[in-house]
């Protein structure tokens, strides 16, 4: 609960009261390595805040091939947005890479969160707008990063995803084939 509360408190002011009386909004949940917290076309009904573990984000392309959007990590808020927001059927895929223990709450809960406390709206908004300018960081690297710089971006900025997450995931990520990765790595770790 710890973490939970540090994350929240560098988004918006909480007190501690606050905090005692809204943390029972939220509940406990595991998941072993492989489980789902979404699967694709079922509605989201949960956000988690990852307290241990490594969930990857994919979808099925066109080609019914997995396609890796991203990996959410510890001190991290996960879910489907644009599900859970809408309640209607994910596109995304949800899977921890690892055993994984999340805090979750569901969309009727946090709606009461909104209604009965101010301090939880700020945080909802705070929260939506960093996931816009997130969304947006990624679809500008998607387009003007060569794959290189995108693996290099990775290893900076979630180096632990390289030991949990397969190969052909990372390539997916970045958008290459298998082979390609493995030649950009080559060529990096040469220097």
């Amino acid at each position: 609960m710890l973490k939970f509360k540090e994350y929240l408190q560098n988004i918006s002011t909480i007190s501690d009261k606050e905090f005692e009386e809204t943390i029972s909004y939220f509940s406990e949940k595991h998941l072993h390595k492989g489980d789902f917290f979404i699967k694709q076309f079922s509605v989201c009904r949960q956000v988690g805040f990852i307290i241990k573990g490594t969930i990857r984000i994919y979808y099925i392309n066109q080609k019914d091939e997995e396609t890796t959007y991203g990996f959410c990590q510890e001190n991290c808020l996960t879910t489907s947005f644009k599900s859970f927001i809408s309640q209607t059927p994910s596109d995304l895929i949800l899977q921890a890479l690892e055993d994984t223990d999340l805090l979750t709450i569901d969309y009727d809960k946090l709606n009461l969160l909104y209604k009965n406390y101010p301090t939880w709206q700020n945080i909802g908004r705070i929260i939506t707008q960093n996931e816009f300018l997130n969304m947006e960081q990624y679809a500008s690297v998607l387009n003007n990063e060569t794959a290189k710089e995108k693996y290099l971006r990775l290893l900076k900025e979630q180096p632990n995803v390289l030991q949990k997450a397969n190969i052909e995931d990372i390539a997916s990520y970045l958008g290459v084939t298998r082979r390609t990765l493995s030649r950009i790595r080559q060529k990096i770790y040469q220097k």
